[in-house]
């Protein structure tokens, strides 16, 4: 009897295990599972739920060992809860994010409001919405030193040595050029109404805003001795300077160039995208062109094409050329065949920077990698030596023209030289 009773109580426990199990599958019937079906069912339903527990509570305890968000956060709360005067939320987050940047003591890594953080994102952009002139400061009126090809301002009318006395019928006497310039740039599309003054004569005319491509590329062929010498100047890498780049080599060599030098002094940088592309119109997709360091691991940059040029190539920097600049000099240095790096050594910027625009307009740069040459080496405080070491005279400080310019002149005798 007490064997059945208990072997009736076993099967009644299992009965209402059946039950509990069936309807939280919504009801499905489970009649027809064995007892031992029914425990291996238990057993996975066990070990699932120990699973997802352990997870969960590492996903919990990993969040709270690597961030202390939970801080600044509570902080920020508290501020905004108990502080007894007036703040401004908006304030108290800029400063959290401002501070975080400073922290990092790294000297490429900034926070940028207002017009520095716009002048930035143009020269990167390499485009920005406006009229397209360039201004200068007066101590009264600005007074526009050049106005870009295809701009809206050209198709006004809008001369050189015109002084810009009025926007949208408002008298600008006084304003500095980073003023004026936020009250002509706006949205696409829009109009703004332009006063000069040209010859003592007053001259209004609306302009219609839009998209200004800014120039980092530029391009002039040199007779010299003989030679048919291709140049090109690169102010920075901007998001649209491989394409001018391109533009101009094609134009060059369809003008029966027979040698090439190419400007990067004073060019702080840039797009590094724009630089690889460059430096693959002149080295095939087995040349490794510069190595990328992050955490723990090296990335070698091949190039893109198996496009290749073999005339004499002459590279121009001085102690103002950095990061992609150095980029590119370091690939020729290291790699073309008939290269001649002129002038002084470079600035020696050997680290990658990512940028982020936050809603309120305002952009951080912070570093997140090191760059090595394509052969390995790093140039970061140290720069890339010239093969021709060549320095500016006063005279060029004083009075900069080719004629005057001893790096130019020593590109262009080796290149002579050169077969």
């Amino acid at each position: 009897m007490k064997k059945k009773t208990k072997k009736k109580k076993k099967n009644n426990f299992f009965k209402d295990i059946k039950k509990t199990i069936s309807k939280q599958l919504n009801g499905k019937d489970l009649a027809s599972f064995t007892i031992l079906e029914v425990v291996l069912i238990i057993i996975i339903a066990i070990l699932f739920g120990v699973i997802v527990g352990y997870f969960i509570n590492y996903s919990r305890n990993d969040t709270t060992k690597d961030s202390n968000l939970g801080e600044v956060v509570s902080t920020y709360n508290n501020i905004v809860n108990n502080y007894y005067g007036e703040l401004d939320k908006s304030d108290l987050a800029e400063a959290a994010i401002k501070g975080m940047v400073e922290s990092l003591n790294d000297p490429y890594s900034n926070y940028m409001e207002g017009s520095a953080a716009n002048s930035f994102n143009e020269s990167i952009d390499g485009s920005f919405v406006g009229i397209g002139v360039m201004i200068q400061d007066g101590e009264e009126y600005n007074t526009v030193i050049e106005v870009y090809d295809d701009a809206p301002a050209k198709k006004a009318g809008i001369e050189v040595g015109d002084v810009i006395i009025k926007v949208d019928g408002k008298d600008v006497k006084g304003m500095n050029g980073t003023e004026l310039a936020k009250i002509i740039k706006g949205k696409k599309g829009t109009k703004v109404g332009i006063t000069v003054k040209r010859n003592d004569e007053e001259i209004s005319m609306d302009v219609k805003r839009d998209v200004v491509d800014l120039i980092s590329v530029t391009d002039k062929i040199i007779e010299y001795e003989g030679r048919n010498i291709g140049y090109i100047r690169i102010e920075n890498f901007a998001a649209n300077t491989y394409s001018q780049f391109y533009k101009s080599l094609k134009a060059l060599e369809n003008k029966k160039i027979d040698s090439l030098i190419i400007d990067v002094r004073s060019n702080p940088g840039g797009h590094l995208q724009q630089t690889k592309q460059i430096l693959s119109l002149f080295f095939n997709s087995k040349t490794v062109l510069y190595q990328i360091k992050s955490k723990g691991k090296i990335e070698k940059a091949y190039s893109y094409s198996n496009e290749s040029r073999k005339y004499p190539v002459a590279v121009l920097i001085d102690s103002a050329s950095a990061s992609a600049s150095e980029i590119l000099a370091s690939c020729f240095k290291e790699n073309y065949k008939k290269v001649f790096i002129v002038g002084n050594t470079t600035y020696g910027k050997g680290t990658v920077q990512k940028t982020q625009t936050l809603k309120d307009g305002t952009t951080i740069k912070y570093t997140t990698e090191t760059w090595l040459t394509s052969k390995g080496k790093s140039i970061n405080g140290v720069g890339v030596t010239p093969t021709v070491e060549v320095s500016l005279t006063e005279e060029f400080v004083k009075n900069p023209c080719d004629d005057n310019d001893d790096q130019l002149k020593e590109a262009l005798n080796k290149l002579k030289e050169s077969k």
